[in-house]
């Protein structure tokens, strides 16, 4: 028997021992699995479990997956898969009180009209003119209902977020109220400049699906009682009266979330176009935030050269290096608050700046920073900026750290303490506020985080940053709501490659520093132009001299040779990521897997070795 084991045969035997055991435990334990990935995506979270052990009432599941009609779209039916064993694993944890049904819904079939009187979605097939489904129903025993009308494959890393939130909306049907009072067009309309109808922003759509939402006018004189989280988004335009309601609404206990902005670039309103100045766009909430212990000055942006994004210029440019336009890594997120934790990349797109005043009695949390590597700038700046690199010359950096977001906590005191005009006096304290303030209102544009596909006529939100999370965990934290948030950020959002924008940043360097040399060999140029031109008869400006020619031939020369290393440049740049990424898939595809095996067969080797030694 221990000859057989250390046989070539052995081997033989053992590995197919081995592809029995999958088959087998495949078959026996289905729902077995060791998750290796980085945000554990195959395994639920704790907000996960936390909504599915607290359900009180049962919840019925349909999940719709037309098995005949896709035989032949292998990777759609890998997703089937993988949506149907998470349903299981929910059902499993909710012990009892989840009903999970599968259904086919083949042709003509009572199960077809019944996916159809849910509203899922059917997408016919071209080849054969049949209708695929693939979507899930809830119900409740209230007969509320909740649907995912098709799962695209588009959104898979965020397949266990909207699972969860539909099972939690039919457990708690009644949905936090939002009082939303904006300065932007966040639900869609006419757009000013095109004249054509705006679809609703992503977020915006996003926030709808998940809390009731009151649109509150800018002269309000009192925030409802039944608004649970005030939201306010650019609040250029609020009255002093308004201004005072939400002073006494955060007083008597109400939650506020503010976006405010020292240069608003989404800000495409009338008053907006006609001043010419940046101070047109820009939104505060003094005196408010000054009674809360804020410094924000509505007329400086946070530059960073640290975290700024790289822009398209057009074709046959290299990309520009944009430091008022940001990406917010980890390391500048706050891990501890719950609305910021579970967060890995927010973008901002001329931010200002919250300080916390000396001798506030709120605590001054920050939620997310800048680098040391960064300034303030005015918004004036960028009036009428065409090329963002500009704001590269002679930046300084000033060493200083700048908050873009804070949570405000702690005692407060009345901003109006005598009332205003046509009201009396209110509530002259509290003992405790709860306020998150952001310094940006463009993170919530769809350009900032969110790609949108359309699907058969169904808008598809595909997101590469967390600024949507971001929003919807401050009001779910807000709200009292917080099962979701860690559930949320596990999206499949597109991980940076460190190596990659390193070779890029570098590439871009060479490039901006060529391009400088070339400006000022021209300015050198014109220079010993108009000195040679000098004294010269202003009849004879138009011919050039010899000396002239020799002069605008050798510049031209120069230019031809300069132009030659940018081309040099970018071409060294791809060919630095094209053998890194010939490397990554090396070490994938063939490394590891060769590893494995040259470990198995020195095992194996050594243990024959040994056993012809004894």
């Amino acid at each position: 028997m221990k000859r057989l084991m250390y046989s070539g045969t052995g081997l033989l035997v053992l590995l197919l021992a081995f592809v029995a055991f999958n088959m087998a435990s495949n078959t026996l334990l289905p729902g077995a699995r060791i998750d290796l990935t980085e945000q554990k995506l195959y395994t639920i979270s704790e907000g996960t479990r936390d909504i599915l052990t607290g359900l009180e009432e049962p919840v019925t599941l349909y999940f719709f997956f037309s098995d005949s009609a896709s035989k032949d779209m292998v990777i759609l039916r890998n997703y089937a898969r993988r949506v149907e064993e998470l349903l299981q694993e929910y059902e499993r944890v909710a012990d009892g009180k989840i009903n999970l049904q599968i259904i086919d819904p083949q042709p003509f079939s009572e199960a077809e009209d019944r996916a159809a009187e849910f509203g899922l979605q059917a997408i016919p097939l071209p080849q054969s003119g049949e209708k695929l489904y693939f979507g899930l129903a809830g119900t409740n025993p209230l007969g509320e209902r909740e649907v995912i009308p098709f799962f695209a494959l588009e959104q898979e890393g965020l397949l266990e977020y909207e699972l969860s939130r539909l099972i939690n909306a039919l457990a708690q049907p009644d949905k936090a109220r939002i009082g939303v009072i904006s300065g932007l067009p966040m639900g869609g309309g006419m757009n000013p400049m095109t004249g054509q109808p705006a679809a609703p922003w992503v977020v915006f759509e996003q926030i709808r699906q998940l809390f009731e939402i009151s649109n509150l006018q800018h002269d309000i004189t009192e925030v409802p009682e039944d608004i649970d989280v005030l939201m306010l988004v650019h609040p250029k335009a609020l009255t002093e009266q308004a201004l005072h309601a939400v002073d006494q609404f955060v007083l008597r206990g109400g939650k506020l979330l503010a976006f405010i902005d020292p240069l608003a670039e989404a800000d495409q309103s009338q008053e907006a176009m006609m001043d010419a100045m940046a101070d047109g766009k820009s939104s505060d909430l003094s005196p408010l935030l000054k009674n809360w212990g804020v410094d924000f000055d509505a007329e400086k942006v946070v530059l960073d050269a640290r975290l700024g994004m790289s822009v398209g210029r057009g074709p046959d440019q290299l990309p520009a290096r944009h430091i008022g336009w940001l990406e917010i890594e980890q390391a500048q997120i706050n891990q501890q608050d719950t609305v910021t934790a579970p967060l890995s990349l927010l973008t901002v797109a001329t931010a200002g700046a919250l300080v916390p005043t000396d001798g506030a009695t709120t605590r001054f949390t920050p939620l997310f920073s800048s680098t040391t590597n960064s300034a303030l700038i005015a918004s004036s700046a960028f009036t009428n900026l065409q090329d963002p690199e500009v704001l590269l010359d002679g930046f300084t950096p000033d060493a200083s750290v700048y908050h873009f977001a804070a949570r405000l906590e702690g005692p407060a005191v009345s901003a109006y303490p005598q009332g205003v005009e046509g009201s009396e006096p209110g509530l002259q304290e509290a003992d405790n506020i709860n306020v998150i303030v952001i310094a940006d209102t463009d993170l919530l544009t769809d350009r900032m985080w969110v790609q949108v596909q359309d699907f058969f006529g169904e808008r598809i939100p595909q997101p590469w940053a967390d600024n949507g999370g971001l929003a919807i965990n401050a009001l779910d934290n807000l709200s009292g709501s917080e099962a979701l948030i860690s559930v949320r950020s596990r999206g499949d959002f597109s991980r940076p490659f460190t190596v990659v924008e390193n070779l890029q940043r570098v590439a871009e360097r060479r490039y901006r520093a060529s391009e400088q040399r070339l400006q000022q060999q021209l300015a050198e140029t014109e220079r010993r132009l108009a000195e040679l031109q000098q004294g010269q008869d202003p009849s004879q400006m138009t011919e050039m001299t010899a000396e002239q020619q020799e002069a605008v031939q050798r510049f031209l020369d120069e230019k031809l040779a300069i132009r030659k290393q940018l081309r040099d440049v970018r071409f060294q740049l791809n060919a630095d990521i094209e053998e890194l990424g010939t490397w990554l898939k090396v070490i994938n595809i063939a490394l590891v897997p060769a590893l494995l095996t040259l470990g198995v067969l020195l095992w194996w080797l050594f243990r024959r070795l040994r056993r012809r030694s004894a």
